[in-house]
């Protein structure tokens, strides 16, 4: 039996390594895009900047160091140098690969940082493994501009698996619709009619605005915005503002709100503050063809009938009136129950100006400031 040579002995050392085997070993040099590890082999194994990471211009002296162990794939037992070339990234996303299946079969709730958003919606990275959530299934409202989800960690499950057509679909939308539906259980457990809160405005419309209460949505409709007239929702309310209401009616999911609260009724006292015989000022409102709608203050309108605006003859308010004109009056009828007021300038002329009707200037009667 020959002897075998030191060589020969020395390669008899050295365990044998396949391609596609996972080997562990030691890191023993890093260049910036190089990593060369010991793996108990007679060839050093090297991995590349690329096999790394997908960070193209990452540093890998700032990611690794020297004596760290990790594991990796074997891709070539000769790269043609005698080197055994290694990738870590491959290995990584086998393993984040296995990960997502298990919490897709197990509705695992993840949380990683969005590496990149697209046109469609947002890319995330687990273990290596790119996990995409359509646009469609980032929020439970629709969001035109994903941008500032570019860094965030956020929440979500695999709602979709299957790495042989490359498909992995994550989805946040059910996450966000789940917690909502917990929160506005909470909300109805313990709201009721009458309760005043604090809200966040989260949309505003042309006929009110919703607001957020925090688990659900209330109604503010423009009727219930004020005591006083509202033109336009939008000239009032801004998405974001803060704003304390009531609740007015609560209909299953439904919550009607009010910013009309009792206390700030313009009709309190209104019997002593508007009773026959007073001289009041107000601002023209509108006009019809029959007369003038004057405030009297927010929420308190009195008509001055086109017979009441002056002794002479008016054949329409609009000719001696104009909306927004301050005007003095008195009161000739109150009916709080049907919140009715009637007023007439004609009334605080003195009765020897009948006299000299001819004489009398209109405009200056019905205004006090033209």
């Amino acid at each position: 039996m020959s002897e075998m040579s030191f060589e020969q002995m020395l390669e008899e050392s050295f365990k044998t390594i396949r391609n596609g085997e996972v080997v562990e070993g030691t890191v023993i040099d890093v260049k910036p895009d190089e990593i060369v590890l010991n793996i108990g082999y007679k060839s050093d194994g090297i991995i590349t900047r690329n096999e790394y990471t997908n960070e193209s211009n990452a540093d890998l002296t700032t990611m690794v160091s020297v004596g760290d162990t990790m594991e990796a794939k074997v891709l070539k037992v000769n790269d043609g140098e005698g080197q055994v070339l290694l990738t870590y990234k491959r290995l990584a996303a086998e393993k984040g690969s296995k990960r997502l299946e298990e919490a897709f079969e197990n509705k695992e709730v993840l949380t990683a940082k969005v590496a990149q958003v697209l046109d469609g919606g947002l890319c995330v990275v687990v273990d290596e493994t790119r996990v995409f959530i359509p646009a469609s299934l980032v929020s439970d409202t629709y969001e035109k501009d994903l941008t500032k989800y570019k860094d965030q960690d956020i929440e979500f499950v695999i709602s979709e698996f299957n790495p042989k057509r490359r498909r992995i679909i994550g989805d946040r939308k059910q996450l966000l619709v789940e917690k909502k539906l917990e929160q506005q259980k909470e909300l109805f457990a313990k709201i009721k009619v009458g309760d005043v809160m604090e809200g966040t405005v989260k949309n505003v419309t042309d006929f009110g605005a919703f607001i957020d209460l925090g688990g659900a949505d209330g109604l503010l409709h423009i009727s219930e915005m004020s005591w006083g007239r509202v033109e336009s929702p939008k000239k009032v309310f801004s998405v974001g503002d803060s704003v304390k209401v009531f609740i007015k009616d609560i209909n299953e999911t439904k919550i009607a709100l009010s910013m009309k609260f009792p206390a700030d009724n313009p009709w309190n006292g209104a019997a002593e503050k508007y009773a026959v015989g007073n001289v009041v000022t107000g601002k023209v409102a509108r006009m019809t063809d029959f007369g003038a709608f004057v405030e009297l203050a927010p929420g308190v309108d009195a008509l001055l009938h086109v017979s009441q605006i002056s002794k002479d003859h008016v054949e329409k308010p609009s000719d001696v009136l104009k909306v927004g004109q301050e005007i003095e009056a008195k009161i000739v009828d109150f009916n709080e129950e049907e919140k009715k007021i009637s007023l007439s300038v004609k009334a605080l002329l003195a009765p020897e100006e009948d006299t000299d009707v001819a004489d009398v200037d209109v405009e200056a009667v019905a205004s006090e400031e033209e």
